[in-house]
């Protein structure tokens, strides 16, 4: 197996010093989670110092570690590269990867379905030959770099997830990506805390085309409203080739069918016809599944080819995962909320046999407009002829005073203190939507969702 970095290559990245020879095949920041045979970043966090498990990491079988200091429990022949520091030495690891690579890029932002494009575009491109994306939600001012330090001579795709909450963070994080291809999922109210409006997320997210490689290319929303703002802002950064996913657009949905776990979607891409089956539900999911799809052609990728793989696509956990508690069917979506996202998971809920029952939890960091954006949630609740509501934290309060009583099931100050009415109101045949920002601890009720039979 050809090493992904080798010492010296580490050590002319980072203008560092190797203690001795080594190779690595791959990268990892978490001792407790590496493969032998990783190189070990420690990295130093907020509540963590990652230099604290270096020796934890080397006897797992770390293949070397990069480092900025040495504790006593580390032999100083041991196999690693001491850096001025490890954050500034793992950009420099990520500018090395990229500037190496032959890969075509693609980089994805938005304010809902980054992670869920990205797991869909590493399944597309994975038909089409060797494909690295960013692990889990690996967004920010180290995933984005980590990520790409991962990234290998070999592989002929990369897929990269970029995320924000203030203004500069995309413009820092894409200029490591330099992508050929630029994805813009949607535009939502999230973030509103630090933004003030959706134009200002706009502008923010367009941060993402400053750094497209020479001749590349912008995928947007054609049904956003902001739609016409993104396209202005490439241009502006001198992106002049853009294509649009969505009503009228370069890929457009000809038709859905939901059956069983998954969708049948009939989609034209670039002109070409493009029948396939993902295994996921909701028009969310077909948006992005467009989206990916245009990001393929724009890859110059085997879009049919791409498109087939997608029926082994499945939600992710706290983002429409499924999963049973006896008879009941519950819908996994705790790891995070915006009205945008919580509107298109009740949607999904109302498409369900049965009781539809959600629970949802606090979104957070919308700023002036909370009250007004929890409040208005009563729509797509109607919408989604919803039967029972519970809600819980101190945000959720706007949407239990807005309810009609008829839909109103239970309210509490926490995820916690919501669960044991939730699970004394299942029946068998409900299907019950759980979701919140993740500071919101939804998954306080998912864990105890598992453990509960009907």
């Amino acid at each position: 197996m050809t090493a992904l970095w080798t010492s010296a290559e580490i050590e002319a990245a980072t203008l560092g010093k190797a203690a001795c020879p080594f190779s690595v095949s791959g990268a990892s920041i978490d001792s407790r989670t590496l493969k032998p045979g990783d190189l070990y970043i420690a990295i130093k966090g907020e509540t963590r110092d990652g230099h604290d498990f270096v020796a934890d990491a080397l006897a797992a079988g770390a293949g070397g570690a990069l480092v900025s200091r040495l504790s006593d429990r580390v032999s100083t022949d041991a196999p690693f590269v001491m850096v001025a520091h490890t954050q500034r030495a793992l950009e420099d690891l990520a500018v090395a990867a990229r500037t190496r690579s032959s890969a075509k890029v693609v980089a994805v932002t938005g304010s809902a379905g980054k992670t869920t494009t990205k797991e869909i575009l590493r399944l597309a491109f994975g038909a089409l030959g060797s494909v690295h994306a960013s692990g889990a939600s690996f967004n920010n001012h180290w995933g984005v770099p980590f990520s790409l330090a991962g990234l290998s001579r070999a592989d002929q795709y990369g897929v990269f997830e970029i995320g924000m909450n203030h203004f500069g963070e995309i413009r820092s994080l894409v200029g490591f990506v330099r992508p050929h291809v630029a994805l813009i999922t949607a535009i939502a109210p999230a973030h509103l805390e630090f933004f003030g409006n959706c134009e200002a997320i706009a502008d923010a997210k367009s941060e993402i085309f400053e750094g497209v490689a020479p001749g590349g290319i912008a995928v947007l929303p054609a049904d956003s409203p902001y739609a016409g703002r993104l396209n202005a802002r490439a241009r502006q950064h001198g992106v002049a080739n853009i294509l649009t996913f969505g009503s009228g657009g370069d890929a457009r949905l000809v038709g859905y069918e939901e059956s069983g776990d998954g969708a049948h979607i009939k989609a034209e891409v670039v002109g070409k016809p493009v029948d396939f089956r993902i295994g996921a539900v909701g028009a969310h999911i077909a948006s992005n599944a467009l989206g990916a799809l245009l990001c393929v052609a724009a890859a110059d990728g085997d879009v049919l080819n791409a498109a087939a793989a997608l029926k082994a696509f499945v939600p992710l956990k706290g983002r429409g995962a499924r999963l049973a508690a006896g008879d009941v069917a519950v819908i996994d979506e705790s790891y995070n909320a915006n009205p945008a996202s919580m509107a298109a998971a009740l949607a999904t809920l109302g498409a369900a046999a049965g009781r539809r029952i959600a629970v949802l939890g606090d979104m957070l960091e919308l700023g002036e407009s909370s009250p007004v954006l929890h409040a208005g949630l009563v729509s797509p609740i109607d919408q989604a002829k919803v039967d029972l509501v519970f809600l819980c934290g101190p945000l959720m309060r706007n949407l239990w005073e807005a309810l009609p009583p008829r839909r109103r099931a239970v309210y509490a100050p926490s995820s916690r203190e919501l669960v044991a009415g939730v699970l004394s109101a299942l029946k068998p045949g409900d299907t019950v939507l759980v979701k919140g920002s993740n500071g919101s601890r939804m998954s306080v009720i998912i864990e105890a969702l598992k453990a509960h039979t009907v």
